[in-house]
């Protein structure tokens, strides 16, 4: 079964305040995953670290972190888009804490749609995979992508969940007709070349 987010599928990236404590924010900021309402708040520096301590607000507040990661020893294999039945080349999996189950979406043109995707297919899939296992649920997620001519490319990384909806958000943005059109495409292909050069090993993630 699939359904649209009941909320915006872009977080509010561009505001000029803080949603906590109000003050200005210039330039770029952090973000704060709100697990109650699975949205994305804007914070300044002072708001943000208030959150970094464990079970601050009682847990609803998390502040999203920065790293993105790719496994060199652990790429999916060329049946992932079958069993988890992705219709798109593109689609993100996190965790919710509150429903305590994998939540699959993809980016349309409504915005992020979600796909129920049950406990064993997310076992199946993922069970054996180091990012899924280094994955924090609320505010990281697994980005996939399936591409290329020939046989079939799966890239798989771990990144912060606001950056999933950034690209929801591009999609949004540019998509037309039935496959998206070249724009699309394009936003597309510039916003996963610079995931790529931004993520590091998760070798290095896991050294001493």
């Amino acid at each position: 079964m699939l359904r649209t987010l009941r909320r915006p599928a872009e977080p509010t990236v561009r505001p000029e305040r803080c949603a906590l404590c109000g003050v200005g924010l210039s330039g770029a900021h952090h973000h704060l995953a709100d697990t109650a309402e699975r949205s994305l708040a804007c914070a300044c520096t002072a708001c943000a670290l208030l959150f970094q301590r464990p079970g601050a607000a009682g847990g609803r507040y998390r502040p999203v972190p920065s790293r993105l990661l790719y496994d060199p020893e652990g790429a999916p294999g060329p049946d992932v888009w079958a069993r988890l039945r992705i219709p798109v080349s593109t689609a993100f999996l996190l965790h919710n804490a509150d429903r305590a189950q994998p939540v699959l979406c993809y980016p349309s043109p409504a915005g992020a749609t979600e796909s129920e995707l049950s406990p064993a297919t997310y076992e199946a899939v993922f069970g054996g995979s180091r990012l899924a296992a280094a994955l924090e649920p609320d505010v990281e997620a697994l980005l996939l992508r399936r591409s290329g001519s020939g046989p079939e490319r799966i890239q798989c990384f771990l990144v912060p969940v606001d950056l999933c909806y950034e690209l929801v958000g591009r999609m949004r943005r540019t998509w037309q007709g039935f496959d998206g059109g070249a724009e699309a495409h394009a936003e597309l292909a510039a916003f996963f070349a610079a995931v790529d050069e931004r993520a590091r090993p998760l070798n290095e993630e896991l050294s001493p």
